[in-house]
């Protein structure tokens, strides 16, 4: 892997972790034509990266690390516990649902439940003023529901940020808050990928160029602090149509090139 190599990725990365589209299925497509090999020391690189994206979700809400927040970092946690427990269990199983035709597949699926979310049940302006705004009013009931919603999650190509968003908008909240908790959500669960895939490929990092690693660190890092506040910014006036659109002609395209 080279620096233009680790700079486009960390750029993937940073710009797609948090959006509903699947950042694994982007990261798959774009080293394929990168030519990288799926190794153990480009394993080592995409933990870094990861890692990067979760330290952008900190500074973005480091205001959220305070006492008085300790009520919704519980509801954070037991929202976080189905898909912890769900992916311990049968992460072997899990691991043999992978293949591009199913990403393809729930990247199509999972676009046609953003439209048809949008077009029915959040049909009404009304409607949107009636959903909670802020995420700290987020009630333990609907931190479980959402928590039960991101278990989607682990089929490949469906997207953690996608399932909790739409997880959150089903149980009543409101564009902008069921973003900002799919981000804080992002934090013990990519935070317990990050660390299982370090334990597992910690050797990788001795063969593993430390700059191409440095340089994908810095870019993830920038460019995910920046999407999350760009997406809210987008979120002021846009709804999540151009994200289910988006995300059926890119599975059609892998199904039709990649596949």
């Amino acid at each position: 892997m080279t620096i233009f190599d680790s700079v486009i990725l960390g750029i993937v990365e940073g710009f797609t972790e948090f959006l509903p589209v699947s950042s694994t299925g982007h990261l798959i497509v774009v080293s394929d034509l990168l030519g990288i090999d799926q190794t153990s020391v480009t394993k080592a690189y995409e933990v870094i990266i990861q890692f990067a994206a979760i330290l952008a979700v900190v500074f973005n809400y480091k205001d959220k690390f305070s006492p008085k927040h300790i009520s919704l970092w519980i509801k954070i946690f037991i929202a976080f516990l189905p898909i912890g427990i769900v992916g311990f269990l049968f992460s072997h199983q899990i691991k043999e649902l992978f293949s591009l035709h199913v990403v393809a597949v729930m990247f199509i699926l999972g676009g046609i439940v953003f439209l048809i979310v949008e077009k029915f049940f959040i049909k009404d302006e009304s409607h949107e003023h009636r959903m909670i705004q802020n995420v700290e009013d987020v009630t333990m009931k609907q931190a479980v529901y959402i928590g039960l919603a991101q278990v989607f999650a682990l089929i490949p190509g469906t997207s953690r940020a996608g399932s909790t968003i739409i997880g959150a908008l089903l149980v009543g909240l409101g564009r902008k808050a069921s973003a900002e908790f799919s981000f804080l959500l992002a934090l013990p669960v990519m935070s317990a990928v990050s660390a299982y895939d370090l334990l597992k490929h910690y050797k990788e990092f001795n063969d593993a160029n430390l700059m191409v690693l440095a340089v994908g660190f810095v870019v993830a890092f920038i460019v995910a602090y920046l999407t999350v506040k760009l997406f809210l910014k987008f979120l002021d006036s846009f709804t999540f149509v151009s994200f289910g659109i988006y995300r059926i002609i890119f599975g059609i395209i892998l199904l039709t090139f990649f596949n």
